[in-house]
């Protein structure tokens, strides 16, 4: 497999020049890409850009406007696309792509297509290279933010040409010969509905045209050189007496075409390739060193480094710098050009349980710049989004934009209108919005009965009410923190406990309930959708995150709650998929990954290996994060074990090989596993460090035998985070045999509301 020999490549080239590897030569942007509807492994494609870029650029091996733009199985490529896509259930906004051509000139793009060989693709997060053997090319190129600069290696030929591919769904381009540049837009997009829709992109050429072509649909146009259409692109050509490299620089806006040649002139300039190319690989560097890890096998280390990329691309910068430097952004929420920042491209049901909070530990300035983007989605939108791409998605469920906007700010994060921000957590608790996925669904039913009803045709109502009830806690948290009277805040704290009323005693799991106090019936806990979204009742009795005590006490104490999860790995993984009428794709990775009924490909049970810390058993959170970092993760093609999904599933790993997961998002507190490396250092931005050492750690030493903190011997399941970015040593004592004394009484456990009001 190439995404194995071309990483072990570069490893052994640094070796073998006496360099010192870099956390960027570890990354296997090729993990995840063999993927298919059917059967998600990642479902990633290979994303060159820099951290939070507004653009990544992506070789596409797939239908132009299908969501799989790349997979590892394909031996074409049709293009190299300009994407802002954050999954391909989601697919894509503002793409058009380029592609170099030898001879008779082809512009559709099955006619254009290429063979390859991964033998001959280096793939790296700052660089991509693939020769195209049809045409004997070597296509390569390197990114900026806003732009990206191009390198065609074109054999000895009076025939050469470059493809722009604006795309359909209504399109421009305009050839200038005299200034070697070609203009276009593109105003396709996937979900929503936008006024004002436009990616402005301008392509400078190095060499002269000797040949311009303009084309629509799928014929070349005569005697014109610019063309609006549905489907509109350009071919621009070059007579070369060598082997020659044509370079073209490309950068775009969603704001106007002056603004894209603004993007071009401030990030590459008069940079050359290899100029931009070293850029790029340095703040990938600087980036992604902020995490060091040593004493890992190279695979673990490639696994880390790979997962760590992908939790540092979405959501994408969606402002610009205009002229007078100040901060720009086209708003997907009105259509309208306006001051301040702005960010889309991700789904709060995925990645308010990990991703979020990684950012607030390592990366909080960004999540700080992200936070005054949701500031103006609701002044422009009057709601915050829950699913953007770019601006509100109809799709997935519960507010948990809450949660992201409450650990930010208990978490430490400043500078950002918060009392906004707190308005608008409540605005949308307490309302329905323009579609059913902003807002609360249901809300009128949730604040009156406590609980969404099963039988009032409001799908997954028992997974909305568990969200929202930890949505309604986070709101509390919030407002708490914000010093907000028990009058505004006491409702949120009231209705944070809803849970309890999906609890079905008799079966010991959740259940969705009849608006009139009936559970529904039958129920088959085994049973995917329906009540609960992309999972079944085994996984989302767990979506308690705020109260885990209180299911425990649910369950009829400790000891049945930690038999209760044992279960779900003792179950055979069977299934009922008849509310798809067929079997979805997380429920097949569920079934073959063969750990029972733990579905960790899909998010709703990622955190509950680590609630065995509740109920005094925390080595066997230790076992279980040990089983699924080393059986469901792998820097390789097929390297995950469902969707990534915009970094979600990669937070849990990193999270996971440091030693400790935020189970409660909104609270202090990390709940702790056992880490994977040797050892591992966070570099937090206020210049303090976290270092984590446990020299023993290996294969067979997997369990926690005793932790010092600061030197101090640490006894409890959890670590807090503002002692953390105090700086912190976190000394592991690493054993083969499991510690069943630590951590095992009351007084060591994690947070738990009802456990915190019990306390008053």
């Amino acid at each position: 497999m190439k995404s194995i020999f071309s990483t072990f490549f570069l490893l052994v080239q640094a070796l073998a020049f006496g360099q010192n590897l870099s956390p960027v030569d570890y990354v296997n942007p090729l993990m995840g890409t063999q993927s298919k509807p059917s059967l998600s492994t990642g479902n990633t494609y290979p994303a060159v850009g820099l951290p939070w870029g507004m653009n990544i650029w992506t070789p596409q091996t797939g239908k132009m406007g299908d969501g799989w733009a790349y997979t590892y199985d394909a031996d074409k490529i049709k293009g190299f696309k300009q994407t802002h896509q954050p999954s391909p259930w989601m697919n894509d906004y503002g793409a058009f792509s380029i592609m170099p051509g030898v001879g008779k000139v082809k512009f559709k793009e099955d006619d254009r297509a290429s063979w390859f060989s991964h033998k001959a693709e280096v793939s790296t997060p700052y660089f991509y290279s693939v020769y195209l053997a049809d045409i004997n090319v070597t296509t390569e190129f390197t990114p900026t933010e806003r732009a990206s600069f191009f390198k065609f290696d074109f054999p000895k030929t009076d025939s050469a040409y470059v493809v722009i591919d604006a795309l359909n769904k209504g399109s421009y381009v305009k050839i200038l010969p005299k200034e070697r540049k070609i203009l276009g837009y593109t105003t396709r997009y996937s979900t929503g509905k936008y006024d004002n829709f436009k990616n402005y992109f301008v392509i400078q050429f190095d060499k002269d045209f000797e040949l311009t072509r303009a084309w629509k649909d799928d014929k070349f146009v005569n005697d014109q050189l610019e063309i609006t259409s549905d489907h509109a692109g350009a071919v621009v050509g070059f007579k070369l007496k060598d082997k020659e490299s044509v370079y073209a620089k490309v950068a775009s806006s969603f704001i106007s075409f002056e603004q894209a040649e603004l993007n071009l002139k401030r990030e590459i300039g008069n940079r050359n390739f290899e100029q931009v190319k070293t850029d790029a690989k340095n703040i990938w560097n600087k980036t992604l060193g902020k995490i060091e890890v040593k004493g890992g096998t190279d695979q673990q280390m490639r696994t880390f480094y790979s997962s760590l990329y992908r939790t540092l691309f979405f959501p994408q910068k969606l402002y610009e710098i205009d002229a007078q430097n100040k901060v720009k952004h086209w708003s997907p929420y009105n259509g309208k050009i306006l001051d301040g920042k702005m960010f889309a491209g991700t789904g709060f049901w995925d990645t308010f349980r990990a991703l979020y909070p990684f950012l607030n530990l390592v990366y909080p300035s960004i999540n700080t710049e992200m936070q005054e983007g949701l500031v103006n989605a609701y002044k422009e939108g009057g709601f915050l989004p829950e699913w953007s791409s770019p601006g509100y998605s109809d799709i997935m469920i519960g507010n948990n934009s809450a949660s992201v906007v409450a650990d930010a700010y208990i978490k430490g994060l400043r500078g950002y209108d918060i009392e906004t921000l707190w308005q608008a957590v409540k605005h949308g608790a307490d309302n329905e919005g323009p579609i059913e996925a902003v807002g609360r669904a249901g809300v009128e039913y949730y604040n009156k009965l406590g609980y969404v009803p099963y039988d009032v045709k409001i799908n997954e109502n028992a997974a909305r009410t568990l969200e929202y009830a930890y949505d309604d806690f986070a709101i509390y948290k919030l407002g708490k923190a914000l010093g907000k009277p028990a009058s505004e805040i006491d409702i949120y704290k009231k209705r944070a406990y809803n849970y309890k009323n999906l609890f079905d005693k008799e079966t010991g799991l959740m259940r969705g309930k009849n608006k009139d106090g009936n559970f529904q019936k039958p129920f088959n806990p085994f049973k995917w959708g329906d009540a609960f979204t992309e999972g079944n009742s085994w996984h989302y009795t767990w979506s308690v995150f705020q109260d885990v005590d209180g299911l425990a006490e649910l369950m009829g104490g400790k000891k049945k709650f930690e038999a209760k999860l044992d279960e779900v790995f003792s179950l055979p993984p069977v299934f009922d998929d008849s509310y798809y009428g067929g079997v979805i794709h997380e429920i097949r990775e569920m079934q073959i990954m063969n750990m029972g009924q733990y579905a960790h490909g899909n998010q709703p049970i990622q955190h509950m290996i680590y609630l065995y810390n509740y109920a005094g058993a925390p080595y066997k959170t230790q076992y279980w994060a040990r089983q699924v970092m080393n059986k469901l993760y792998q820097p390789t093609p097929d390297g995950y074990c469902g969707d990534e999904d915009n970094g979600q599933t990669s937070a849990w790993y990193i999270f996971s090989a440091l030693g400790f997961y935020p189970v409660t998002p909104a609270t202090d507190q990390y709940v702790l596993g056992a880490p994977l490396f040797k050892e591992a250092t966070i570099h937090l931005e206020n210049g303090k460090k976290i270092e984590v050492k446990a020299p023993e750690n290996n294969t067979d030493n997997l369990y926690v035998k005793s932790l010092n903190v600061n030197k101090q011997p640490y006894s409890k399941n959890w670590l807090s985070h503002q002692e953390l970015i105090k700086g912190a040593v976190l000394d592991f004592k690493m054993d083969s045999k499991p510690n069943k004394e630590r951590g095992s009484q009351e007084k060591d456990f994690p947070y738990s509301m009802s456990k915190e009001e019990s306390r008053k």
